[in-house]
């Protein structure tokens, strides 16, 4: 007889013993089975009881192991107390398994009876579904769990159903918020799809939550057992009532892009339509580096794991890097979508299967690497939602990237020369994100979809693209004149006269409509009671500048400065940053230019500034102006740059993370310094330069007549501001619902803001995404700001809301607004408020 024993456990007697009698059957008893079902309650019988389990672990222990399958909730908790009442050294010989019940006794069985040890016995019920998956046409291998999942025996289990209310369900963005959110509590967290009648997968990882195939309308089960479990549900549950955000993001529907056409003239190239607009240009061919992964025996696998921890952990510096990059150019909504890459290096299930390739088969970290992403790739590619199919290429983005840090290969260079059209197979997320659309003039590729993250991307820095063209195109020479229409789907290579008309008188009336909307939005945003609010631009770069200006901006209330010092390795000297100032100064053409000293340090470290002892906190730690006043070389040079190219133009300072009037005077006496040491060699500079500050610390409120007395301006930075009102970190998924500039208690704080610059007798703007929430428009209006900053983009809609309010009608609803108890009982009292223009 085999020395391995099963165990079942099961809320349904009649199951289990159903499951033994199917399993002993397949091996003519050579297996102990003994079963752990039910409860002693003819009214209610279905349930678990630790005892039953523990008499039934006893009366089948074996050295050489015993394995227990489960079925739902609480048999998992039942089965780990019963584990407790055994001596400690038979606790070790006991496995609980997660594999499914049926199938998984089954297989489980067969292997005993062949003589298969306690590992291999797991292995074989952990793949039981296999068989039937592939008998079935789907061909999907799920990720094994690798360590037995493991809670706390004397804490309850408990769980809530819901129905999933998010328009494409758990895609990338909710599934991370979703994964980082249960992560983040000491319960474990498993979620089950009831629609599709899936298992139950651990919440915390961003694959298997995935790969539930979660839609609209589906119904979910989530578990959590831990010391917190009461927390966690309530904070998804909360994930879940709020739409994860998702019904305060406008975006442009992947319908309207999503049809075919069929090629009907000479050179015409049919695909999906994926962003709007025309673009005519010659090509330039696009060929990423494959990465060839060659797997070997490695004698250190320890080593090994420490390679692929150690790629993983540049991989995420990267990534954070596209995602800052992306939050500018693209905005926060839309840059979420790299959220979900961060995660998928973070996912336990994964980072525990590549671990235990490596040591188990002493194999090359590039080999498990590949192999366990090529897991993930298939058990997307199963899944019966084409929409969760695409978000395959997320995780190849992040598999490739990993692979070529192994690989020691330099990033892919996407940086055209000059304008064209780009031709590829396909173009990752993190490629679309950082394509320039001045030289990008549109994306042609042979891959993809209308509803694909790049796809997304793309519509969102206005590059049209055509998809899913035949391979042919992939032939062709750089520098081939091509068309392509992004709204109907086509391309032309070398396109004739007449084609070339139509799509230019296309893309002129595209021209005419945009230039109208520009002739708006540079009209000065007035009230309908003659109030005049200046509306300025936040920007990150000298392409920014060029948009904002022709978006309407009337000038730049917030230049990051920070593009200029990441991804070197040394600081910019003080010409090159001169360079880029006038640069942007001459574009403005004499409007406003508030350039904000450099805001790094704690959470936005510099590769070559050495920060000594990691941070545990770095939101509270060495940034800003703090990091500025202790490396004063630096400091100063960025200074010097600043004055030099004031000359001639209306340029500003502005001092971040000022919670000091110390920190101030201190700021003021080196920028004193400076311009000593510029009058001394004869340099000329603005001698009248305003200096203002960054108001985004509750000390800065606080104390906020004592700063307006040091400085010219204020500017409220209330991105920052609501974090440390709230005491809540905004990327954290489990408290970000209380970070909303909305929130009364930050309200009051902008108004004590506002009015201590005005009896100082000096402007005061604000420059975080609030001020791009039109819906906060009558608020700010009636706070009484001088100026909002807000991205380039957001400018014309910003510029309308301003003239369809009154100045009377605003500070009405503020008085309201500040009486209120809750940021959604302000965003009500706004939506019901607003009285339409007459």
């Amino acid at each position: 007889m085999a020395a391995i024993a099963i165990v079942i456990v099961s809320h349904s007697k009649q199951l289990a013993l159903g499951v033994r009698e199917l399993a002993a059957q397949m091996v003519q008893g050579q297996v102990p089975i003994a079963v752990a079902a039910g409860i002693e309650d003819p009214e209610n019988p279905l349930g678990t009881d630790p005892i039953q389990v523990y008499e039934a672990i006893a009366s089948v222990f074996s050295d050489d192991g015993v394995l227990v399958l489960m079925d739902l909730g609480s048999a998992l908790l039942s089965a780990e107390m019963a584990i407790e009442f055994l001596p400690e050294a038979q606790q070790q010989k006991v496995y609980l398994c997660e594999a499914p019940l049926v199938e998984g006794a089954i297989a489980a069985v067969v292997a005993a009876a062949a003589g298969r040890d306690i590992h291999q016995v797991m292995a074989e019920a952990r793949g039981a579904l296999l068989a039937k998956a592939t008998q079935l046409g789907v061909v999907t291998k799920p990720l094994s769990v690798v360590s037995p999942i493991t809670t706390n025996i004397e804490l309850p289990t408990r769980e809530i159903r819901l129905i999933v209310s998010n328009r494409l369900g758990l895609h990338a963005r909710p599934a991370a918020q979703f994964v980082a959110t249960a992560a983040r509590f000491q319960s474990q967290i498993l979620v089950q799809n009831f629609t599709r009648n899936t298992e139950l997968v651990r919440g915390d990882s961003i694959n298997q939550v995935t790969t539930l195939g979660v839609r609209q309308g589906h119904e979910l089960l989530i578990t959590a057992t831990g010391s917190d479990a009461d927390e966690a549900l309530a904070v998804l549950q909360g994930l879940f009532a709020n739409n994860f955000g998702e019904d305060r993001v406008v975006s442009q529907s992947p319908a309207a892009f999503h049809h075919e056409v069929t090629p009907t003239t000479s050179g015409e190239l049919s695909g999906i339509a994926a962003s709007g607009g025309v673009a005519i240009a010659p090509v330039v061919r696009y060929q990423p580096t494959h990465i060839t992964i060659t797997e070997y025996h490695v004698n250190d696998p320890d080593a090994e794991w420490q390679r692929l921890q150690s790629a993983m952990n540049t991989a995420q510096q990267e990534i954070q890097a596209v995602f800052s990059q992306a939050s500018l150019q693209i905005g926060d909504a839309e840059a979420a979508i790299f959220d979900a890459q961060l995660l998928f290096l973070e996912d336990p299930v994964l980072l525990e299967a590549a671990h235990q390739r490596i040591l188990d088969n002493h194999i090359n970290a590039e080999a498990a690497w590949q192999a366990v992403v090529d897991e993930v790739v298939t058990s997307y590619h199963a899944l019966e939602d084409s929409y969760l199919q695409e978000r395959v290429d997320d995780v190849v983005d992040v598999g490739q990237r990993v692979l070529r840090l192994l690989a020691g290969n330099a990033p892919a260079n996407l940086h055209l020369e000059s304008p064209a059209i780009l031709v590829a197979t396909d173009l990752t997320p993190s490629d679309t994100a950082g394509l320039d659309p001045t030289k990008v003039l549109g994306i042609c590729t042979t891959s993809g979809s209308a509803t694909s993250h790049s796809a997304i991307i793309a519509r969102t820095l206005g590059i049209p693209a055509v998809v899913g063209v035949d391979a042919q195109v992939l032939h062709l020479a750089d520098g081939t004149m091509m068309a392509l229409d992004g709204e109907s789907g086509k391309a032309w290579v070398e396109p004739e006269s007449d084609i070339l008309d139509l799509l230019a008188a296309k893309q002129e009336a595209w021209q005419t409509a945009q230039q109208e909307a520009r002739a708006t939005a540079h009209q000065p945003a007035i009230t309908r009671d003659g109030r005049q609010v200046s509306v300025f631009a936040n920007i990150g770069s000298i392409n920014d500048v060029q948009v904002a200006v022709a978006s309407g901006a009337e000038g730049v209330g917030l230049l990051r400065t920070e593009f200029l010092y990441l991804d070197r390795t040394s600081a910019p000297t003080e010409e090159e940053q001169l360079a880029v100032y006038q640069a942007i100064a001459q574009v403005l053409d004499n409007r406003p230019l508030i350039i904000r000293t450099l805001d790094v340090g704690g959470d936005k470290p510099l590769p070559y500034i050495k920060l000594g002892l990691r941070e545990a906190n770095p939101f509270l730690g060495w940034r800003g102006i703090r990091f500025c006043l202790d490396r004063p070389e630096l400091f100063k040079t960025q200074l010097r740059a600043i004055l030099r190219a004031s000359v001639g133009h209306q340029i500003k300072i502005m001092l971040p993370m000022i919670a000091t009037v110390t920190e101030v005077r201190a700021a003021k006496v080196i920028l004193g310094e400076v311009q000593a040491e510029l009058n001394q060699a004869g340099i000329a500079f603005d001698v009248a330069m305003k200096v203002g500050i960054m108001v985004e610390v509750p000390s800065a409120v606080a104390i906020a007549d004592r700063l307006a007395a040091e400085v010219d301006f204020f500017s409220i930075g209330t991105n920052d501001l609501s974090q440390y009102v709230m005491a809540s970190d905004r990327t954290n998924p489990s408290v970000a619902n209380l970070v909303d500039a909305l929130h009364p208690a930050i309200l009051r704080m902008v108004q004590q803001t506002v009015q201590a610059a005005h009896a100082a007798g000096i402007s005061v703007g604000l420059c975080g995404e609030l001020a791009a929430d039109t819906l906060a428009t009558p608020i700010l209006l009636g706070l009484g700001l001088d100026e909002l900053s807000v991205n380039p983009q957001s400018i014309p809609g910003v510029k309308q809301a301003i003239a369809r309010l009154s100045l009377v009608e605003s500070e009405a609803i503020v008085a309201s607004a500040l009486q209120q108890d809750s940021a959604e009982h302000v965003r009500e009292l706004i939506s019901t408020s607003i009285t339409p223009p007459a």
